[in-house]
């Protein structure tokens, strides 16, 4: 079993999208082991992303990120890395195939409602970031 984080994003939670993406993984088989409210501080959304540190697009992506609630949830599920991403859509929603949630619901490059780990590695970190050990459901 592969292990992911996912993150709604201040976007997706000021417009009521929680139960909507939620419903997605549970509709693909997606398993949710894992799942908290939290408003990040710019330090911290900073910390998250700071592989992008050097993108021009750092410093406002990590204020968006800062600016409301976010939740984050492990998924856990046969190739769930891959079967995020395909749910989630191309970053820029309008590259985005139909029925992603991106395509729904994004309103721009940067408020696309969601974030999914890319890889085994960033999804280790990542999970790390959020969860302890003992918040995460085993078995």
């Amino acid at each position: 079993m592969e292990r992911t984080l996912s993150i709604i994003k201040p976007d997706g939670v000021a417009r009521g999208l929680i139960g909507t993406v939620v419903k997605r993984f549970e509709e693909n088989q997606i398993r949710i082991i894992a799942m908290k409210m939290l408003r990040m501080t710019k330090q911290q959304a900073q910390a998250f992303y700071a592989v992008h540190r050097e993108r021009p697009f750092y410093d406002s992506l990590t204020d968006f990120m800062s600016s409301g609630p976010i939740v984050v949830m492990v998924l856990e599920g046969e190739k769930v890395i891959e079967k995020n991403r395909t749910l989630m859509g191309a970053t820029d929603y309008r590259k985005a195939a139909e029925g992603t949630i991106r395509r729904e619901f994004a309103t721009d490059i940067e408020k696309n409602i969601v974030h999914g780990s890319d890889a085994p590695e960033t999804a280790a970190f990542e999970i790390g970031f959020f969860f302890s050990r003992f918040e995460i459901l085993n078995g």
